[in-house]
């Protein structure tokens, strides 16, 4: 094992719940399909205690490299699902990997859909008053709470606080945080660590936004191309230019070091079974001799 790994970057993780989960670019990620993930969060519906799904996506990936800080907000989730199709793509050349993409967009759309019914409590972290109002709009059938905090308050105790106290004195069936990253995973990991907290949470960017019209998703051919960050970047180019291009260096990095260590370990464990098999062979041609 190199220096600076740890076991869980060289094999699946354990849990007791029975989901995979694998270390993949310095991430967590578990091994569930969109289908499976939706039918899990049906069955945990109404249950004690607090859980939280995070999606990494690329640019998560990269700040968990620059802000190894963060990782125990990753870590600690109940759930972190792959919202990239060029790291899904990715994972499918990594054995014994596979990462089946679950975005946050799909999944919360899916949840309005499947999931949630008529008079669930649910509370909303959000980004602008017209993300509520549209919500409130859309599922006027909701039993709906919701507070926007100001811009940067992930970095404010006083207003990370006033934003935990309103998600627990909610204790709504279902918490969408839509603030962006990292806060929203910063917030879901503090509130994890209330006592009183429960519920699940999902931290999903602007997938409001996209549930209500405000925003728009790129056509199906460019998601299933990979390439939604194009669309996405086209509609707000002053905004994500910088986080595109400078993203990309430190990914590919990323990958080629995964690359590297994960096909290293597979040829490791090639040349053990063939000296394995070989051994074998030799010793039953001894035996007829």
């Amino acid at each position: 094992m190199a220096a600076g790994e740890t076991e869980a970057t060289v094999r699946a993780i354990q849990r007791s719940d029975g989901i995979e989960r694998h270390s993949f670019l310095g991430t967590s990620f578990d091994q569930l399909p969109y289908a499976s993930v939706v039918k899990l969060i049906g069955e945990t519906k109404g249950k004690d205690g607090f859980r939280y799904v995070v999606t990494p996506n690329v640019d998560h990936v990269v700040r968990l490299s620059r802000m190894p800080q963060l990782n125990s907000c990753y870590d600690e989730a109940w759930l972190s699902l792959c919202d990239s199709r060029p790291m899904s793509w990715l994972a499918h050349f990594m054995p014994p990997l596979s990462l089946p993409r679950v975005t946050g967009a799909d999944l919360t759309a899916g949840l309005f859909a499947e999931v949630i019914a008529a008079g669930d409590r649910i509370s909303i972290i959000a980004s602008s008053e017209e993300v509520v109002q549209r919500m409130r709009g859309k599922y006027p059938a909701l039993d709906l709470h919701a507070y926007t905090p100001p811009h940067g308050f992930a970095d404010n105790p006083v207003e990370m606080m006033r934003c935990i106290d309103f998600i627990l004195d909610s204790q709504a069936d279902f918490t969408f945080i839509a603030v962006g990253s990292p806060q929203s995973e910063k917030l879901a990991f503090a509130v994890s660590q209330e006592p009183t907290a429960r519920g699940i949470c999902l931290c999903v960017g602007a997938s409001l936004e996209f549930l209500t019209g405000i925003k728009q998703r790129a056509p199906h051919w460019m998601q299933s191309l990979g390439i939604e960050w194009l669309h996405r970047l086209g509609s707000d180019p002053r905004r994500l230019w910088r986080r595109y291009v400078f993203a990309f260096p430190p990914f590919a990095r990323l990958a080629a070091s995964e690359a590297k260590h994960r096909w290293g370990r597979a040829a490791h464990k090639l040349a053990l079974h063939t000296e394995a098999a070989l051994s074998r062979l030799l010793h039953g041609h001894r035996a007829f001799r």
